[in-house]
């Protein structure tokens, strides 16, 4: 049996020890490396094992012989009470990282992680009305509330003094806004900042304590009737004003108001007569590709002397307003909106022609409900879409001067 040593090392042997280990007695040993760093090291044996624990530098600057028995004498007693040392120093180091952690998500305010989602997603939402109506109903109604709170602490009571009093009175902003706070929450929670359910999680939390928000009734988009049309165009052409071109182009193309105020040269083909309208534009997010009649080459090809890339500008040389067309409608007595004389072209096209109902819908850039046609259809029915918008742009000419010259101003007058 090997004799038990105790203090065996002095000081001096401690400065002067050869590389590899040396012991001191009572499981305190003297680790020399090659290179000549020293350390302590305090060996035990608990449950039959045997494991060490470092107890730092033995070099001139570290801990000292005497106080390196002293710590190894504290950690026996530990060891004989049933106390591991090294679990014990794991789990406190464990646990400061924990609280460490919790320092750091403490800081992270709900405003901190909305303005990294809005960062991160807003490159795939489509206008610049969308990120400004986000950024906006976060700074009216969340921030004053949540915005300095830490995210993790943000509860259902926090949620609730946010809603309920945009609840009756503007049902709209407040389902908006309860969506929006709920998916910073949730991407909160995937970024490892909070735990547990989403209070502004609508089925099965705050469905059972909001009351159902009353449902806007938006019906259908005011729209004249087709008959009415070329009577219509023909006062739409005595207009000298680009709001007057831009609607014309509008009905003769069936485009939405957006596609069409956001077009550039670019996009227009002018020879084969085809606008072709980029996927980042269009509600289906596919490109689309309009065939442009005799009349509507002909609004373009006096455009297209102003110069510029939009095409249809305002008076500072900007794009078009979205409501210019809108007060157009309002100065002609027309109690019409804009995006209804598409439903009038649909209504002309269901009544008054033979072209087949898939003709009618791309030619409105609509999505083909049918998930089985729209998987084996690869065309666009360009050729088809061509004739019809032809008829159309007859049709609506049906009453207007023909060969009315195109002379816009800008700025008309009430």
């Amino acid at each position: 049996m090997p004799k038990k040593v105790h203090n065996a090392l002095t000081p001096l042997q401690v400065k002067n020890a050869k590389p590899g280990r040396h012991a001191d007695g009572n499981g305190l040993h003297l680790l020399v490396k090659e290179t000549g760093a020293r350390s302590w090291v305090y060996r035990y044996m608990l449950k039959g094992k045997s494991r060490d624990i470092g107890l730092g530098s033995a070099g001139p600057d570290g801990t000292s012989l005497a106080v390196a028995r002293d710590v190894a004498l504290a950690l026996r007693l530990k060891v004989k009470a049933g106390v591991d040392p090294l679990a014990e120093r794991e789990k406190a180091a464990a646990d400061a990282l924990v609280a460490e952690q919790a320092a750091k998500i403490a800081r992270i305010t709900f405003k901190k992680v909305a303005e990294t989602y809005i960062t991160t997603n807003e490159a795939s939402w489509r206008n610049d009305k969308h990120r400004q109506q986000w950024q906006n109903t976060l700074a009216s109604y969340v921030y004053p509330v949540v915005g300095t709170m830490p995210v993790s602490d943000v509860a259902t009571p926090h949620v609730l003094q946010i809603l309920e009093p945009l609840w009756q009175e503007k049902p709209e902003t407040a389902s908006r806004v309860r969506g929006r706070i709920e998916t910073i929450l949730d991407a909160a929670k995937a970024r490892g900042y909070r735990d547990g359910e989403n209070p502004a999680r609508w089925r099965g939390h705050l469905a059972q304590i909001l009351p159902p928000r009353a449902r806007l009734k938006r019906g259908h988009h005011k729209a004249m009737p087709y008959d009415a049309l070329p009577g219509f165009i023909a006062q739409l052409r005595t207009r000298k004003a680009m709001a007057a071109l831009a609607l014309e182009f509008v009905i003769l193309t069936g485009a939405r108001t957006n596609e069409v105020l956001g077009a550039t040269w670019d996009e227009v083909d002018l020879v084969k007569a085809v606008w072709t309208v980029p996927a980042k534009r269009m509600k289906a997010a596919r490109e689309h590709r309009v065939p442009l009649s005799p009349r509507a080459v002909e609004i373009l090809e006096t455009l297209k002397l102003h110069g510029g890339e939009t095409i249809f500008k305002s008076d500072g040389g900007g794009k078009l307003s979205s409501m210019a067309m809108a007060m157009l409608l309002r100065r002609m007595k027309a109690d019409v909106t804009v995006h209804g004389f598409r439903s009038a072209f649909r209504d002309w096209a269901a009544e008054c022609t033979a072209y087949p109902h898939e003709v009618c819908e791309m030619a409105l850039a609509h999505t083909i409900a049918n998930k089985a046609e729209a998987a084996y259809r690869r065309g666009d029915l360009f050729e088809k879409r061509r004739r019809l918008m032809a008829d159309w742009a007859m049709y609506c000419a049906d009453g207007a001067p023909a060969g009315a010259k195109i002379t816009p101003i800008r700025g008309e007058a009430a």
